[in-house]
């Protein structure tokens, strides 16, 4: 572990702009970086409100299978497909929790904020555990935005909303983890964490975010039974396309970390 935590401290030697990481591997150890550090969420505020959908539905308060109409008011641009689908089209709360995550749809996650309502999530994922946590607007609200309100959390907690979701536990019950694990399987956007991995030896399921001067991702790598949670959150960075390569670069670092430790168990 201390080889993979020197290589990461020289990735970010000279990294202009803040950082907050978390990195948590089976039978390992941990390492932190500001892991309480609060960022804007960007798109990693889907993560927790999969979580309070999924928690929804293990009390049956939300029936996943319930066809819920995407109507031209509850349209949202920026990423995602359904704003250029057809007019009559309905779709399951799992289908749009799907897409909330594979493509980061934001109409979708309009939907279910409205579907599971703004207080009932924020009340949800504070009585798990998340203080810094917060979903205070929905996906391309400008005018919140320029009122100064956002959406926050923390390397800490992301790491703490994938293992809830990746494993059975009294939050999401046993039919809560192979949804998230099927939407985060199909993440069409792989071009950080994943991006230098040799995806053929090593499984990572991952959810990015990014804003003006804000770029994140959060994964579950796992190879030979061994799993790792990672959370990188940057902001306040002047060069993006810096920023996504540190990240890149730091899960070519674990995924080094993982097939070099695997190698020592076997010797």
């Amino acid at each position: 572990m201390e080889i993979l935590k020197e290589k990461i401290r020289k990735e970010l030697c000279g990294f202009d702009g803040r950082i907050g990481l978390t990195i948590e591997i089976e039978d390992d150890g941990n390492f932190y970086i500001d892991s309480e550090e609060v960022f804007r969420s960007a798109s990693l505020i889907k993560i927790p409100i999969l979580l309070a959908g999924l928690g929804r539905h293990k009390i049956g308060e939300l029936d996943v299978e319930q066809l819920i109409p995407i109507s031209k008011e509850n349209r949202a641009g920026g990423s995602g497909i359904l704003y250029a689908l057809s007019d009559q089209l309905s779709l399951t709360v799992k289908d749009l929790m799907t897409l909330m995550i594979i493509v980061s749809d934001n109409t979708a996650t309009n939907i279910l904020i409205d579907l599971l309502g703004m207080e009932k999530i924020n009340a949800f994922i504070k009585e798990i555990g998340f203080e810094h946590t917060k979903l205070n607007r929905k996906m391309m609200d400008f005018a919140a935005i320029e009122k100064g309100i956002d959406n926050f959390t923390n390397s800490r907690e992301m790491i703490h909303s994938l293992k809830l979701l990746n494993e059975i536990n009294d939050v999401i019950g046993i039919t809560g983890p192979p949804i998230a694990y099927h939407a985060l399987r199909h993440q069409q956007f792989r071009d950080k964490l994943p991006a230098m991995v040799n995806l053929e030896k090593i499984t990572v399921v991952n959810k990015t975010g990014e804003l003006p001067s804000v770029e994140h991702d959060c994964a579950i790598f796992e190879y030979q039974g061994r799993k790792g949670y990672v959370a990188v959150l940057t902001e306040s960075v002047i060069d993006q396309n810096e920023a996504k390569q540190i990240i890149r670069n730091i899960g070519k670092h674990i995924s080094d970390f993982f097939i070099r430790t695997h190698k020592n168990l076997l010797e």
